[in-house]
């Protein structure tokens, strides 16, 4: 008897190297889920909710390079898989969904069979491609096309819609391979000489460095210290360069004082690596201004049509042009700018003994003293997250996974799956009580695959955000409180072990503890609710909003 479609369609993903299939099982991919289970190259993940196993495979996809494949069955599915997608889109980060659309054979009313709705084209705004299979036999070959098209150029999700019922039909032809394409490289010699010119000829060039440079690591580290280059990382891509390093200019989120975007305010050449310049790391879109030359390197970039100003765009993999470029360029001493200088002060913790609850920094402070140097740390959106920003200080490659658009449930799903990629690797999932409550449930995933992540929940019974605006707005609050919730309870209650924390004196014991449990472990700390931001007291914005007294 010959392969199934789906015997099929399971070497392709071996050979394309996915080792990672995340899903929500469902009856409409019983052939495929059948032909994996047969398949040791290959784990089928089963999460608790689509959005959570969206959320693992773009940050598999986010944390590898490589793509994998998440499947959606039926018309709800894919609804609440979509904003994975979409953050897959938004990041860059390659993926590939399996997408069950009606059977090629109309189904008897009378089968009991819920109805399914092609979402094909919901995907297609928000996907780097969408593509259907129509028989059988052209699923291996537009399998293989989705996989090496979400990895060329510009990486991104493809969807392809498949037909239930064609799963356990027979396929006889020869087997299609995915096979990635290098980008061309004939013009990159001149491309670098040209670049080298501006570099050069520039006063105050800075780099912007972007998640698809980080593969360039190395490169870019030697480019900023031969060509005293200061280098910003984009928003939520500070493993791109490190932190530590003399010249680290600044991560370009949320918050930044305007002494640390000296280097940015004066230069004269921006040089964007492996970014696409979002709306946070532009400062919403301030930089570069038009009086600035902007040089931006990286296959598939997209200059903004609103950009005005003199740009150059190079179509390359950021590590081959970097190579070119110190081949060619010419040495330079630069004094370090401001930037770095404001940098250091910005990201140093202030002293808080003198609270009496637990602050925000303490979490940060105490997590990065006892958790290894290359601790992949995943996050949320959030008011908590402008401290891991801050605070952290990301020195190790590839230890960063957070969505640019700011989506929420994203840190536990993606914990999960950075340590199914990388078990020997501590893994810190950081998140707000919101967030844990949208897709914290896939904690009992980690507990199912024996994946030991560690997730601290920064819960102050308060939406910080909302909050904030009410108090500058109205000068009061409104339905902003919210009642504490026992994750510590919660999480033995999926498996896992839980911890309590309210004073500040029991963070380090109970953080060295459950680094070394081999199981995943939740931490609920209980963080001052008037400490909304590093530099924001919700007290304070009340009191100024509040009428003064007239003066006697």
């Amino acid at each position: 008897m010959g392969a199934t479609v789906a015997q099929t369609a399971v070497r392709i993903l071996t050979e394309a190297r996915v080792r990672r299939v995340y899903a929500v099982v469902g009856e409409s991919f019983l052939e495929l889920l059948d032909a994996l289970q047969r398949e040791r190259e290959i784990t089928l993940v089963s999460a608790r909710h689509d959005a959570g196993a969206a959320f693992m495979a773009e940050a598999e996809g986010k944390l590898t390079e490589r793509p994998a494949v998440l499947l959606a069955s039926r018309g709800p599915s894919a609804a609440s898989l979509a904003i994975g997608v979409q953050t897959a889109y938004q990041d860059e980060t390659p993926m590939v969904v399996l997408l069950e659309t009606p059977a090629t054979e109309p189904v008897p009313s009378s089968s009991g069979e819920l109805p399914t709705s092609d979402l094909t084209a919901m995907f297609e705004s928000i996907a780097k491609s969408t593509l259907r299979v129509t028989d059988p036999d052209s699923l291996p070959g537009l399998l293989a096309h989705a996989l090496t098209t979400s990895q060329e150029g510009r990486p991104g999700p493809v969807v392809l819609g498949v037909p239930c019922d064609v799963w356990g039909m027979p396929y006889d032809a020869a087997k299609p391979m995915a096979r990635v394409r290098p980008p061309a490289s004939g013009t990159l010699g001149r491309s670098a000489d040209a670049v080298a010119q501006l570099v050069d000829e520039a006063k105050y060039p800075v780099v912007i460095v972007g998640g698809r440079a980080r593969s360039a690591r190395d490169e870019l580290i030697a480019v900023a210290d031969e060509l005293a280059l200061p280098v910003y990382n984009a928003f939520r891509r500070q493993d791109a360069f490190p932190e530590n390093h003399a010249r680290y200019a600044g991560h370009l989120g949320l918050g930044i004082p305007a002494r640390q975007l000296d280097a940015l305010e004066r230069a004269d050449l921006v040089v964007a690596l492996g970014t696409q310049l979002d709306e946070v790391t532009t400062q919403a879109y301030r930089y570069p201004t038009p009086q600035q030359t902007l040089v931006m390197v990286g296959t598939g970039i997209d200059v903004s049509p609103k950009r005005r100003g003199l740009t150059f765009r190079v179509d390359s993999e950021v590590e081959p042009f970097l190579r070119e470029l110190r081949a060619v360029a010419s040495p330079r001493t630069r004094r370090a700018s401001a930037a770095n200088a404001a940098v250091h002060t910005f990201m140093t913790p202030p002293d808080t003994s003198g609270n009496t609850r637990v602050h925000p920094v303490d979490v940060v402070r105490a997590l990065r003293k006892l958790a290894p140097e290359d601790t992949i740390v995943t996050s949320d959106a959030g008011n908590f997250a402008q401290f891991m920003h801050r605070y952290w200080c990301f020195t190790a490659p590839r230890s960063q996974l957070g969505p640019s658009n700011a989506a929420m449930g994203y840190a536990v799903p993606a914990a999960v799956a950075a340590k199914l990629a990388e078990p020997r690797r501590t893994v810190v999932a950081m998140v707000g009580d919101a967030g844990t409550l949208m897709t914290g449930q896939e904690i009992e995933t980690a507990v199912r695959y024996r994946a030991p992540v560690m997730v601290v929940v920064f819960q102050n019974g308060v939406h910080g955000a909302l909050a904030m605006h009410q108090a500058r707005t109205h000068g009061r609050l409104s339905g902003v409180s919210i009642p504490l919730t026992d994750f510590a309870s919660w999480a033995r209650g999926l498996g896992a072990a839980g911890y309590t924390v309210d004073d500040r004196e029991e963070l380090e014991p109970i953080i060295a503890s459950a680094l070394v449990r081999q199981r995943p472990c939740v931490i609920d700390v209980r963080t001052d609710p008037d400490v909304v931001t590093p530099d924001v007291r919700l007290s304070a914005l009340l009191a100024q909003a509040r009428p003064q007294p007239p003066a006697p």
